[in-house]
């Protein structure tokens, strides 16, 4: 939902706001491109188109534009704002590309001058729109947003682990103590560990992993594989019991975790 406001000045609270939502944004969009890019690569004949600066830089703008996107509808912007910024990311190259066709300006300075004046375009259009990029964002209830804002984290989730099924790797079981481990630094920092058996039942989730963790490493190649998969499978389900229950970590953490969890581990049983 977008917030609606006069047009005025951003006094000094909404500056900050209007700040933190073009930093918003530029992470959207950095991840945007580092999520995204793979799958062009990852293309018949994708290499080779990526070769050209010009296809490059049109992909890129493409890649950010659909991070962007989706963090401004899920903050609550409406669809002319979403419009204007995605305007925004291809306007520099837009202009750029009729000198480089002309063999005016070099294929790198083609990539560099379209990153630099992208920032300026964003800073414009939000200008424009000074009142909605100042303002708190509040969304809809649960009942009332679409699967965009209800189920971003399952999508954020899928896109970050389309590697898998692109590229499978096995991860090194060492990783799989980073699993329970992160539940624990979330639980200290959100100081959600309190509660009679909550620190005792993390720090056994901890000790399982370890003694798993050391499994693997003391398994033959085929063995470790099933052990690893059986760790991140086991994950997904510790995950979705904290989603259900609401305990120690946001229950948008423990969607994502349990998404990525589930996929990784069954890429490592069926695609390896």
């Amino acid at each position: 939902m977008t917030t609606s406001l006069p047009p005025q000045a951003i006094g000094p609270v909404n500056r900050w706001r209007f700040l933190g939502h073009f930093a918003e944004m530029l992470v959207a969009m950095i991840l945007g491109m580092v999520l995204l890019g793979p799958l062009w690569e990852a293309l018949p004949g994708g290499p080779a188109l990526l070769a050209r600066p010009d296809v490059a830089v049109l992909v890129m703008a493409t890649d950010m534009t659909a991070g962007m996107a989706l963090w401004m509808r899920y903050r609550g912007h409406g669809r002319g704002a979403i419009a204007e910024m995605g305007a925004a990311m291809y306007a520099p190259f837009a202009v750029l590309l009729v000198p480089y066709w002309a063999g005016l300006l070099p294929g790198h300075a083609l990539m560099v001058a379209g990153h630099v004046l992208m920032v300026p375009a964003m800073l414009l259009v939000m200008l424009r729109r000074r009142a909605e990029y100042g303002a708190a964002h509040h969304h809809h209830r649960t009942a009332e947003r679409g699967l965009l804002e209800r189920r971003w984290p399952t999508l954020l989730g899928l896109v970050m682990t389309l590697a898998c099924w692109v590229d499978p790797m096995l991860p090194p079981a060492p990783v799989l103590l980073v699993l329970p481990g992160t539940y624990l630094v979330i639980g200290l920092f959100r100081r959600t560990l309190r509660g009679p058996g909550v620190v005792a039942l993390q720090l056994a989730g901890l000790a399982g992993y370890a003694a798993l963790t050391l499994a693997a490493l003391a398994a033959d190649p085929a063995a470790a594989r099933y052990l690893i998969a059986a760790g991140w499978l086991a994950h997904a389900v510790w995950d979705a019991a904290h989603f259900v229950t609401r305990r120690v970590v946001p229950r948008d953490y423990a969607e994502w975790c349990g998404v990525v969890d589930l996929v990784v581990g069954v890429t490592i049983l069926f695609v390896l």
